[in-house]
């Protein structure tokens, strides 16, 4: 696949694309989803707002010292639930692989009444209940990484920034195409040859970029906004974990992600930092293809990584 083409399976509905069919496109599997013998739980918790909702997947063998995964689906902090692909099937797809323990966090979505920091102080309450409960999962307490893809990933990084001022840093952070900086940093000149390639309709425009960002903040100026909602914007990210950085090719917000892998290395943080090549924001949630088994792949690998400390 050379540079800047959409993959194959991509290019083929992109060709019939209208602008007003992108939940279609990116919706409809290109593949069965995968088949993996896990236990699967749903589980509520005592959260700061009340029940906090948990979907854990373990493996079926007995272990009392496996690597954890606590997980965030996407969804711009408005949207997104335990059954997306993005999240099920990642959970899935990462567990079975990595022979590890996964755990699914839902947290309470933006709206009129809810902003940050409430998703951030519910994630902080997960990883904290997993550490917790680590004998109990079969997880081993010095191996629960902390991950999340879009608007999770953002929550992932605000609350390892978070544990890690609390003197609770994670074991590693698992970022796919995250959101950490408002606005968004100016793509470089390849990122913005990518882009040019995207059909209207694919790509968001700022004014809707701001709507979302206001929701999340309640309207406060993004200039202004906590470290924690937008950790791209810290002064010192020295001790965050390491970290696995995953962008999408044509995807606005892989300046962010970009962006923030250069400021992680410049605070002497150790950083895995992959372009998942041919797709577009959100490759988790296109079941079946090539490019998303790659990318459960490595995050698989990271967390049977021996020395990550």
């Amino acid at each position: 696949m050379s540079k800047h083409e959409f993959h194959p399976d991509l290019a083929a509905r992109l060709q019939h694309f209208t602008g007003a069919e992108a939940s279609d496109l990116l919706g409809a599997p290109f593949g069965p989803p995968e088949t993996w013998d896990l236990k699967i739980e749903d589980r509520e918790i005592e959260g700061p707002g009340g029940p906090l909702r948990l979907r854990i997947y373990r493996p079926v063998s007995d272990a009392s010292d496996r690597p954890c995964l606590v997980w965030l689906h996407g969804g711009a902090w408005v949207g997104g639930d335990l059954d997306m692909p993005e999240a099920h099937e990642t959970s899935r797809g990462v567990g079975g692989r990595a022979d590890a323990v996964v755990v699914s966090v839902e947290y309470r979505l933006c709206n009129e009444n809810v902003h940050f920091p409430v998703p951030v102080d519910d994630v902080v309450t997960a990883y904290r209940w997993v550490r917790e409960h680590a004998a109990e999962l079969g997880v081993d307490a010095a191996r629960v990484a902390l991950g999340g893809a879009s608007a999770g990933g953002n929550l992932a990084a605000g609350a390892s920034l978070r544990l890690r001022d609390e003197g609770e840093t994670p074991w590693q952070a698992l970022l796919l195409y995250p959101l950490v900086h408002a606005p968004l940093p100016e793509p470089s000149a390849e990122l913005a040859a990518a882009l040019a390639k995207l059909p209207a309709g694919l790509s968001v425009p700022d004014h809707l970029m701001a709507q979302v960002f206001a929701i999340y903040l309640d309207g406060a100026p993004v200039e202004t906004a906590s470290p924690y909602a937008f950790p791209g914007h810290a002064e010192d990210l020295r001790g965050f974990p390491p970290t696995y950085l995953d962008n999408d090719e044509f995807d606005q917000l892989r300046s962010s992600g970009e962006r923030f892998a250069e400021q992680l290395r410049t605070a002497d943080v150790e950083v895995e930092q992959v372009t998942s090549p041919g797709v577009l924001h959100g490759h988790l949630n296109l079941v079946g293809l090539d490019v998303a088994h790659a990318t459960l792949d490595r995050m698989a690998a990271r967390l049977r990584q021996e020395g990550i400390q």
